[in-house]
């Protein structure tokens, strides 16, 4: 995913031994084929569960009124250009070529605006301090555009565009609890077919009890899942299409007729309102494609392409043409749409597969959902949780415990109280549609702004993209109050988190710009009488750089001391997916003896693997090759530069400590009503989320936490 450029000496040394290479670059080329096969098969498990189990809902959700021949082949014209167009054309054709280095996912196009013009909360310039815009190769050659400087000028454009993003985000964690409890009901309602005294509570307990049972296994990572399940779902992808040609050629053989795209004006023609509001059940003929862009950073985008054009998107053509072609003959059985149309002789070995297909079907999501979890932590959008990097190759691959059993909880919670099929599926439209609909309008951005894409094309993609999502959109919303509203309600808890999080965050931030220290100051803090330079090495955490966090006045007045050696270190995360090694520790001196800054840079998509002792050595490293960089080559300079090193070496050995803050707000009387609300709940989730330490894996016994009121 991420592309390595050769330098100059590597290129002649490359040409010059051509005849030595030739071979093993070749043998390279074949080992990358066969692994971009290999990664492709895998994500047929994690990736397209959602997408290729749709047939079992698509039809059942539908509220079809007598319909006729002509009423199911408009219905099919109608899935055929959804899967066409927005499955192969916007996503698998546009939106996985608007990666972020290899992120994919609604907050990842909105980290790429960010980085090309000065729209986010980090902005892309470097500061004195070390910060590094990581400009992308394109960038900075060409002036922004004009939509680009009217988000830079516009406060309100702004922020819209960051809602618009977290709603992104909020509607596809809410995407990570409805398709596991739609996609496994619908499976297990086949047993009711040949045993109709089968409750719909058994049906449902059922569901739940083999959801808790994926969610157990998520502990366990994406690549050992997607190896166990990727057979399932290759076999499910195989299967479903020839069941589908086998109804087709014995129901109606003619089929295919209705790729004529009149077929839908006539089926609007002839319903009006009623063919409009089928396009609640529609939608979710695409559902789970959100999941292709998504998941792009636990795999790459050949891999996904290969695997939705040549496997996928012909065996949902074939599935729901098979289905069709049934239901033509068949027109009363669209309740049971799925389970009705396979052939009797083979009714149990599907039912089995469409089991664990649906079981499958949830992972696509579970895995997006940590993705954009972990995203929204770094970037300080969403309370700490942990998060666990489940692969040693893929970085993109995580897992968070906390989110985990909360979305296992909310999946049964929803089976267990909207058991009706037919509510969930009105909910999974509304997710789907708003979805991909958010998606469209961040594309189009990126192709304004930062792509240059010629007006033409910019306006025929969001002509028919967003005037077909919209319409979409406009169907789904009459379903509000029929289970409609269950994804609003999910995204409004999630988006309220968030912001509390985030005006919380922001609070404290501009307190300890207010109050930061300075070096004079600091100067006269170490110059008070009593006050000592203690044996030791400290990292003193803080979040601010241009200046000390206040907590370092409170510490010095109370402790009367400071280590011989202090760090003052700040974790900053940017708006890029990954940091390089080289640029992951940034350290400078800052005029007092023994006092040096020190900035630790990641990405959204890093994992933190500075752990303890080595977090440790490598800021010595840093350390040293600054002191030594600062040498004029002198002899009495050489020396000098010996005695700062042993000192560093000699503070390290006695002792290492990591202070950091702990602090609440005082909230006083003259603080508004909406401030003490959002203030009382940002505490009550800061005081029960995980402190930033232990992600760098500090021991307990170096960590010295000072507590601190900060008036709000």
């Amino acid at each position: 995913m991420n592309r390595q450029q050769l330098s100059p000496s590597d290129l002649a040394l490359t040409v010059q031994d051509d005849d030595i290479t030739a071979a093993p670059v070749v043998d390279a080329k074949a080992r990358s084929r066969w692994g971009t096969l290999l990664l492709a098969y895998k994500t047929l498990g994690v990736v397209f569960g959602g997408l290729v189990t749709s047939p079992l809902y698509v039809y059942p959700s539908m509220h079809l009124k007598s319909p006729t021949a002509d009423d199911y082949l408009g219905i099919y014209s109608i899935m055929f250009w959804t899967l066409s167009l927005i499955g192969v054309v916007k996503y698998s054709g546009v939106a996985l070529k608007a990666d972020d280095q290899g992120e994919g996912g609604t907050f990842a196009l909105y980290s790429l605006l960010c980085r090309h013009v000065d729209i986010g909360l980090l902005s892309r310039r470097a500061d004195k301090h070390g910060s590094i815009p990581h400009p992308l190769p394109q960038e900075g050659l060409e002036k922004p555009s004009r939509l680009g400087k009217f988000f830079e000028r516009s406060i309100v454009a702004r922020r819209v565009l960051l809602f618009i993003a977290m709603l992104g985000m909020c509607m596809l964690i809410g995407d990570g609890i409805l398709t596991p409890a739609i996609s496994v009901l619908s499976a297990m309602d086949g047993v009711r077919a040949p045993f109709p005294s089968v409750s719909n509570t058994l049906v449902e307990t059922l569901s739940a009890v083999i959801l808790i049972v994926l969610f157990l296994l998520q502990k366990f990572g994406t690549s050992k899942v997607s190896f166990l399940f990727s057979p399932i779902m290759g076999t499910w992808t195989l299967v479903t299409p020839l069941v589908g040609i086998y109804s087709i050629v014995k129901n109606y053989p003619s089929i295919f007729k209705a790729i004529s795209p009149h077929y839908i004006v006539h089926f609007f023609l002839r319903n009006g309102k009623e063919g409009w509001l089928l396009l609640g059940g529609t939608i979710l003929c695409i559902t789970g494609s959100e999941a292709m862009f998504a998941d792009l950073g636990h795999f790459d985008r050949p891999s996904i392409q290969i695997a939705f054009l040549f496997a996928i998107y012909p065996s949902l053509v074939l599935t729901y043409a098979g289905q069709t072609a049934y239901l033509i003959k068949n027109p009363n059985d669209h309740d049971d749409g799925f389970y009705k149309f396979i052939p009797t002789k083979i009714y149990w070995p599907i039912f089995i597969i469409a089991t664990l297909a649906a079981i499958v079907a949830s992972q696509s999501l579970i895995s997006a959902t940590f993705s954009v979890i972990k995203q929204s932590v770094v970037l300080d959008y969403f309370p700490r949780v942990k998060v666990v990097h489940t692969s040693s190759n893929q970085e993109g691959e995580v897992y968070s415990p906390e989110v985990n059993y909360i979305l296992m909880i909310l999946c049964v919670a929803v089976i267990l109280i909207f058991g009706d099929g037919k509510d969930i599926g009105n909910a999974f439209g509304v997710v789907v549609s708003l979805v991909m609909l958010i998606t469209t309008i961040l594309l189009t951005l990126v192709m304004i702004i930062i792509w240059r894409t010629p007006p033409l094309l910019v306006g025929l993609y969001f002509l028919v993209f967003f005037s077909m999502e919209g319409i979409y959109v406009s169907a789904v919303f009459t379903k509000l109050a029929e289970g409609g509203w269950i994804p609003f309600a999910i995204s409004f808890i999630l988006a309220f988190i968030m912001f509390g999080w985030y005006h919380g965050r922001q609070k404290k931030l501009q307190y300890e710009l207010t109050h930061k220290i300075d070096l004079d100051r600091l100067q006269t803090l170490l110059l008070e009488p009593g006050v000592q330079r203690v044996p030791g090495l400290c990292f003193f955490y803080t979040n601010i750089q241009d200046g000390l966090t206040p907590i370092l006045g409170h510490y010095i007045k109370n402790m009367k001391s400071l280590h011989s050696v202090t760090v003052f270190t700040t974790l900053r995360y940017l708006l890029v997916p990954k940091v390089s090694s080289q640029e992951r520790i940034v350290v400078r001196k800052m005029g007092i003896e023994g006092v040096y800054g020190c900035v630790i840079h990641y990405g959204y998509a890093d994992s933190q693997n500075l752990e303890g002792d080595n977090l440790v050595s490598q800021v010595m490293e840093s350390l040293k090759a600054l002191i030594e960089k600062s040498s004029d080559g002198s002899p009495t300079d050489h020396s000098g530069i010996e005695e700062q090193i042993s000192h560093l070496e000699s503070s390290k050995q006695a002792g290492v400590v990591h202070v950091r803050g702990k602090t609440r707000f005082y909230v006083g009387k003259n603080c508004g009503w909406f401030d003490r609300f959002m203030l009382a709940f940002y505490e009550v989730m800061h005081s029960n989320c995980r402190p930033a330490l232990p992600a760098l894996g500090v021991p307990l016994t170096q960590r010295i936490e000072v507590g601190m009121l900060y008036e709000a």
